[in-house]
């Protein structure tokens, strides 16, 4: 296998500091994504890692917006994070996807610590007294998260297997801490994050360690994915860890080794991960819908008013399609809050309202993928793009949301949502508990 070449250390900066009053945030956000849709076309055909992209994120302050509820939280709450990512979703579906892995990222100290992450017993390479003394515990991780400015990629779900049978990814206990070895490839963020979260199989327990790496170790090889059809800005690619130091401050907390202990807490990661890439795709059909409405406005040849002899198909086919983002966006958002109401709950939180939020999370995902996928195909149809191709800078590139939409949704599928869901409604079967997305 060819070993990759070692990315260029990314420069670090601290982050910029946040607006005291959140309700700057809706402003920001807008003026954020409008300097993203104006050469998101552009950018799109480019293919470049998103390194300009995530430098507009950070001035804006965007990835330190959201931090978990407590009495130490300081950001916006779960749905102002949500409205972000829709609407910057709606400028630039790749970006969206890689604001919305790392907002979910950042709960992993919360999700995740538990006795292995704080007893030493369980886990020899722990030592209390550093990680009191260091305040880089896993519970803490947002607030080192938001001031060092960080932007997380990675994934906690339990590594596959590779090709020929090894492990994945596996830690390997060593002095104070641990080794981390393997290769995978992660979705989103990898090209440009300051820190991966990555899960990953102690040998000694067997366990899945949910850990902190810097990519910028000279043992971690990055290879950025640029062939992708969909979401090609979202800093996808594949990590090979050399046999990289952890140390035991940044175990950051264990999955479950089962559904039967999961906490209900616990269960709200995936449904918390689907919930954000679900605001990312409803965001790509509204902005697919909005640009389309703006080229068809300005082709028509006659003004836009009651018997001005626009094409009543036309309309009828606008009013089909704003009605699905609608319908999409009402499911949507009944998700969101009762995924908020489940995130203050906190340890609080049990099995049968777990069960509920996971059915509205379902339901919001399989309405989603549907309408973004139908709204975006169907505008390709309504507008002229053949026309508009010869414009300068290549057109509207509207054909980016389909390609955005099917990549976003092609790993999810609506009939196991729907299916789920019909269950738990005529036999009251609860979703099961889990750590997977």
């Amino acid at each position: 296998m060819r070993t990759p070449e070692k990315s260029a250390k990314r420069p670090t900066s601290g982050q910029p500091e946040r607006p005291a009053d959140d309700e700057i945030w809706p402003r920001v956000t807008r003026e954020l994504a409008d300097d993203l849709a104006v050469d998101a076309p552009a950018r799109d055909r480019a293919g470049k890692a998103p390194f300009d992209e995530v430098a507009r994120l950070k001035e804006a302050g965007l990835p330190a917006l959201l931090t978990p509820p407590g009495p130490s939280g300081r950001g916006a709450d779960w749905r102002a994070a949500c409205a972000v990512l829709r609407e910057i979703s709606a400028a630039d579906g790749s970006i969206g996807e890689l604001l919305a892995h790392h907002y979910v990222l950042s709960f992993s100290g919360r999700f995740f610590a538990d006795d292995a992450a704080r007893d030493p017993a369980r886990d020899p390479a722990r030592d209390p007294a550093r990680d009191a003394a260091s305040g880089s515990g896993g519970a803490t991780l947002e607030d080192r998260t938001a001031r060092e400015g960080w932007l997380l990629a990675g994934a906690v779900d339990p590594p596959p297997p590779t090709a020929d049978g090894a492990p994945g990814l596996t830690l390997t206990p060593s002095g104070q801490g641990y080794v981390l070895a393997g290769r995978r490839s992660f979705a989103s963020g990898v090209a440009v994050a300051d820190r991966l979260v990555v899960g990953a199989r102690c040998g000694a327990t067997g366990d899945v360690r949910v850990v902190l790496v810097d990519p910028a170790d000279p043992a971690v090889f990055t290879e950025t994915g640029t062939d992708r059809v969909g979401q090609r800005l979202a800093g996808a690619g594949t990590v090979t860890f050399d046999a990289v130091p952890v140390d035991a401050r940044d175990v950051l907390g264990t999955l479950p080794r089962d559904e039967h202990t999961v906490a209900p807490f616990t269960g709200l990661a995936p449904l918390a991960l689907r919930l954000v890439l679900v605001h990312v795709g409803l965001g790509i059909a509204e902005g697919a819908l909005s640009e389309a409405r703006d080229i068809s406005r300005a082709t028509q040849a006659a003004p836009l008013a009651v018997g001005g002899g626009e094409d009543p198909y036309l309309l009828l086919a606008y009013g089909e399609l704003a009605t699905a983002a609608h319908a999409a966006a009402a499911v949507v958002e009944r998700a969101t809050d009762a995924l908020a109401r489940g995130l203050l709950a906190g340890r609080a939180l049990d099995v049968e309202e777990r069960a509920d939020i996971a059915v509205l999370v379902a339901a919001a995902e399989a309405v989603t993928s549907r309408s973004a996928v139908r709204i975006t195909t169907r505008i390709l149809e309504l507008v002229d793009t053949a026309r508009e191709s010869d414009a300068p800078g290549g057109g509207p590139g509207l054909d980016r949301f389909w390609r955005n939409a099917r990549a976003l949704t092609a790993q999810s599928s609506s009939d196991h949502r729907l299916r789920d869901i019909g269950d738990h409604y005529l036999n009251g079967t609860r979703p099961r508990l889990t750590v997977l997305a």
